[in-house]
């Protein structure tokens, strides 16, 4: 029996708004680019350079994973395997919208430690706080070389503003846990569903931010994870060079941080079109042609496509997991409904 069409966009609906947001971004890039010079940008990066590349996403993610552990305390899975965990994570955002691999790969790691996934969920929300901190912080230190983008500026002050906002809070709340939790349980004791589903996921979440507690965990968190975003600058210099000779290093750490800031936007899966897009608008501003910003632009979404995905189905495969029944329990976990793993 198939769905009623209003159902149908109940479910799918909230899509829309990024789909064509990534839409629009794909049809304005076809009618900039020259295909000639889009092929020449191809053509022009090397086999030693993609190796290059190829290792330096490597590392970036197994720092990235070895910052997660450190958050998740001593239930922390093996450091390869929390690498898996990632990229599973990031082949979800790939394949489906609205961040399904966040929300995928908290999944996988609470049922994985038994912390929960809303205690892991916590974790991430960290670190995608610190991603953006970090990318604001380095448009804000390349600006000065990149005349004429006023624009970003303000994207990166209102994002560091929002980072700081948010922080405050969460550090607030961390070291004034059990107050929070006192006043929860007072406001949810007047409504049963609140008690029951929402309250415990709140709790979890509360639990999670504890690594705020402690400074010398947190500073260890943080220089890893900035560690991953040098990996990560290096590779986009290693990628953009031959591509645009002569190009310096903090023009690759302008470009990195105006393409983190842009796929926040929301978009289809992977970010399609909207991740060519912030890159081509950011080389712009680096007076680099369209078609070779575009070139560039899809380089990179490939190898990041294609890199996240080997290792991501790997991780998939290895816990007996199959995408489709995997984005079913990201949906359940959006809506606030019980997850299997925390019923147990």
């Amino acid at each position: 029996m198939s769905a009623s069409p209003g159902s149908f966009w109940r479910r799918y609906g909230r899509w829309l708004p990024g789909l064509l947001i990534s839409l629009v971004a794909v049809i304005v890039l076809i009618n900039l680019v020259s295909w000639q010079d889009l092929k020449a940008a191809f053509l022009s990066v090397s086999l030693v350079s993609l190796l290059m590349a190829i290792l330096l996403t490597f590392l970036s993610l197994i720092l990235r994973a070895q910052a997660w552990r450190i958050m998740l305390g001593s239930t922390r899975p093996s450091l390869f395997y929390t690498f898996l965990i990632i990229n599973e994570g990031y082949l979800l955002n790939n394949l489906f919208p609205l961040k399904a691999g966040e929300f995928g790969r908290a999944i996988i790691m609470g049922q994985n430690t038994r912390l929960g996934t809303f205690h892991v969920l916590s974790t991430i929300i960290i670190e995608r706080a610190l991603d953006i901190g970090i990318a604001a912080g380095m448009l804000l230190a390349t600006l000065p070389f990149a005349i004429g983008a006023e624009w970003a500026k303000s994207v990166a002050v209102i994002a560091l503003i929002f980072v700081t906002a948010g922080f405050g809070i969460l550090f607030f709340i961390s070291a004034n846990t059990q107050k929070v939790k006192n006043w929860m349980e007072k406001v949810t004791q007047k409504n049963a569903w609140i008690s029951r589903w929402v309250a415990p996921r709140l709790n979890s979440l509360l639990e999670g931010f504890q690594i705020l507690n402690s400074p010398l965990k947190f500073l260890a968190v943080l220089g890893l994870i900035a560690l991953s975003w040098l990996m990560w600058l290096l590779l986009y210099y290693v990628m953009l060079v031959p591509m645009v000779p002569g190009t310096l290093l903090w023009q690759a750490a302008f470009v990195e941080s105006i393409l983190a800031l842009g796929v926040a936007v929301p978009s289809a899966p992977a970010a399609l079109g909207v991740y060519e897009a912030a890159m081509v608008g950011g080389l712009a501003i680096l007076r680099v042609a369209e078609s070779v910003a575009l070139g560039y632009a899809i380089a990179m979404h490939f190898l990041q496509f294609a890199f996240t995905g080997i290792f991501g189905v790997w991780g998939i495969t290895r816990d007996g997991l199959s995408l489709g029944s995997l984005f079913n329990r990201v949906q359940s976990s959006q809506k606030s409904e019980p997850a299997k793993e925390e019923m147990e």
